[in-house]
């Protein structure tokens, strides 16, 4: 089972939804990086479950403790050494035996025979591998790439709630901030949409359902440059990781498969004089990628996400026996995914950029 992505900047994730702890290991990242662990565990806590009703009640403060590759500072602040930098959230809310009565039962949809039919041993508690506590590891990682990218390349990279069930936000990928994106729950800043979103997660929860949606994700300052051609372009590297997330089900850059419905004569981004010698484009239905490399314009993915397999409705399923049987699932979770996988694809974007980015920089040498 591979855990670990990444070329230069690489990165290992640990742990299972019930044990003693999860985390990371990134090897590539460059020394002398001043890095901020307040922002880190900014990051981590917006992943965190128990943030509102609309998301799981578990009750994780998930304190990242960075275990290697850092020098301390004053204030809290570190710089990077160059060498491995290990980092461990210790699972605080671990109830293995809320999922006693499902040890022996496939929950529909979720991993539980797949991982059987593979391994023949399975971590019933949460899911264990599969469940979404292994993006704790993930999000850490990516919080060190994130201050790696804003220093070294000035690159900025902001997801958001763009839609749930059949319900979509109308938002400027240009204009949206932070504050929007935190201003509710939701993680939708659109605030319309918003609140009919919140009523409509609030709803499937009281009926014992869930509910899908999208992730939009933009990534601004990426230079034209990035990634590189056939297997490893950018928008395939970000399909990888986006799809890897638990509950994706969708990848798309750009205009994705609205572009489908389109002329060659209107899909196509006029290139245009920028201000800084370089070609700009006048429009940017490609998401910032063409070829598999970055066009300097901001890059642009979506990632949808199905609804929450866990539900709190009686749902027919088998035993490890082939036995019929009726599952009354019970636990934590969450009736809608989308707000807490915003840090979650955002984090799949700053691993990707900051990989490419730091192969760039050898190409770029020469």
């Amino acid at each position: 089972m591979s855990s670990t992505s990444g070329r230069l900047f690489r990165v290992t994730t640990f742990g299972e939804s019930h044990g003693v702890g999860v985390g990371c290991i990134v090897d590539g990242c460059p020394p002398r990086l001043e890095l901020d662990v307040a922002a880190v565990q900014a990051d981590l806590d917006r992943r965190r479950p128990g943030q509102s009703r609309l998301v799981t009640q578990r009750q994780e403060a998930d304190r990242v403790e960075i275990l290697s590759g850092v020098a301390m500072e004053e204030e809290g602040d570190a710089v990077t050494l160059g060498t491995p930098i290990a980092m461990l959230v210790r699972n605080a809310d671990q109830r293995p035996g809320a999922y006693g009565h499902m040890s022996d039962v496939y929950r529909p949809s979720h991993a539980d025979y797949t991982y059987d039919a593979k391994y023949g041993v399975q971590a019933a508690s949460g899911g264990g591998r599969a469940s979404a506590r292994e993006t704790v590891g993930r999000v850490a990682a990516a919080g060190i790439a994130r201050q790696l990218l804003a220093q070294g390349a000035g690159i900025e990279v902001l997801g958001w709630v763009s839609s749930v069930g059949d319900i979509t936000a109308e938002v400027d990928p240009d204009r949206v901030t932070l504050a929007d994106v935190e201003a509710g729950p939701t993680r939708c800043p659109d605030p319309e949409a918003a609140a009919r979103i919140e009523a409509a997660i609030n709803a499937a929860r009281r009926d014992g359902d869930s509910l899908g949606g999208a992730v939009t994700c933009v990534a601004r300052g990426v230079p034209a440059g990035l990634g590189d051609p056939v297997f490893d372009k950018l928008d395939a590297t970000l399909a990888t990781a986006c799809m890897s997330l638990p509950a994706a089900k969708g990848f798309e850059v750009g205009s994705g498969f609205a572009g489908t419905t389109m002329t060659g004569r209107t899909h196509n981004d006029p290139f245009v004089p920028g201000a800084d010698g370089r070609p700009d484009v006048a429009a940017n239905r490609s998401g910032g990628i063409q070829g598999g490399i970055s066009n300097g314009a901001p890059v642009i993915c979506r990632v949808a996400f199905k609804p929450t397999a866990t539900i709190g409705s009686v749902q027919d399923t088998v035993n490890r026996g082939n036995e019929a049987v009726k599952l009354a699932a019970k636990g934590r979770h969450d009736p809608c995914v989308l707000p807490r996988a915003v840090p979650l694809v955002e984090a799949a974007m700053l691993l990707c950029l900051a990989d490419a980015w730091l192969a760039q920089r050898a190409v770029d040498v020469l």
